[in-house]
């Protein structure tokens, strides 16, 4: 088509172009963990969502290239009003995001009016302008601990980490039935077999798992930690084994951080389709036309900013 960004086969001719491009635009690439390994190589910041929202925060970019999803792009564009963010697909979404409406949290605004809404970070910006706080796998258990004992809770989106926020907490919470399409795949059997292949390594399971309750019986060491949590875990521990309850990606990371240490992942399978849209032509892409660009309604950005400052001002745990 004419006027279209030629294609660039060569691996090495696209990271050259995106170096280039990304001084010229003054731009930074911002990756989350799931990413594809090369996608994760030509970001200047790989993290979780809690990370990326805090660098998204804090640069000193013009221009915010997103290599995530959707709604990691619309909180880098809230944070940042007077910037380009930049998504490099529009069909990298997320099936927890999507799980919840608006009128899911009003409904229950209207029969708890005294409650206090939790959102994870997991959804899209009309929620997290409902919310009076949003949270990361990494921080909901700091920031449940924090709210005020008498007051009803609803947690968003996703039951099987509000139920372990929940139990590690001693608070009732109401919990919204959402969960991600892929960590509710990795169920007990899969955990099960590879305790029975693997014995003596140590377990991180991520807390979106199907299979947290599972761990309590089957491997009561077994550690539930956010991506990053399980970066910096792995990196400290004695350990030489680990198997991985996560989305897949994160393995490259765990390789790179700890390259003298092992990484079985306990579902293979484990891939999201959503984050893999992400790729280097499309990164060049985005930064040579200057697409997609990402804006969210200054009446929503600036509710939904308030519950993601909150957020950021509580430290991360796990």
């Amino acid at each position: 088509m004419k006027g279209e960004t030629p294609l660039l086969h060569n691996t090495a001719t696209i990271v050259q172009e995106i170096v280039r491009l990304k001084q010229e635009r003054q731009a930074v690439i911002l990756a989350h963990s799931y990413q594809l390994p090369e996608v994760q190589e030509v970001a200047d910041f790989v993290g979780d969502s809690l990370g990326l929202a805090r660098e998204a925060q804090k640069t000193s970019a013009q221009v915010i290239v997103f290599a995530g999803v959707h709604f990691m792009a619309e909180t880098a564009a809230i944070l940042n009003p007077e910037k380009t963010v930049l998504l490099p697909d529009l069909e990298a979404g997320c099936s927890l995001a999507d799980s919840i409406r608006p009128e899911d949290v009003l409904r229950w605004k209207e029969a708890c009016p005294e409650g206090l809404v939790v959102a994870y970070v997991n959804t899209a910006a009309e929620i997290k302008a409902l919310a009076d706080v949003c949270v990361t796998s990494a921080n909901a258990v700091q920031v449940v601990a924090s709210l005020p004992p008498d007051r009803p809770i609803f947690f968003v989106p996703d039951m099987f980490l509000g139920a372990h926020v929940a139990q590690v907490t001693g608070r009732e919470l109401d919990l919204f039935p959402g969960e991600c399409h892929v960590h509710v795949g990795i169920r007990e059997e899969h955990l099960k077999a590879m305790v029975e292949e693997h014995p003596g390594a140590e377990f991180l399971i991520h807390p979106e798992c199907s299979c947290g309750s599972s761990c309590l019986f089957l491997k009561p060491d077994a550690k539930l930690l956010s991506t990053e949590g399980m970066v910096r875990y792995a990196k400290a521990s004695e350990s030489r084994e680990f198997v991985v309850a996560t989305e897949v990606g994160i393995l490259h990371r765990l390789k790179k951080e700890a390259p003298d240490k092992t990484f079985i992942p306990v579902k293979a399978e484990a891939v999201c389709e959503y984050m893999k849209k992400i790729t280097l032509e499309k990164i060049y892409r985005s930064l040579q036309e200057m697409r997609y660009v990402i804006q969210v309604p200054q009446e929503v950005a600036e509710k939904a900013r308030r519950s993601i400052l909150a957020m950021l001002a509580v430290p991360a745990g796990a």
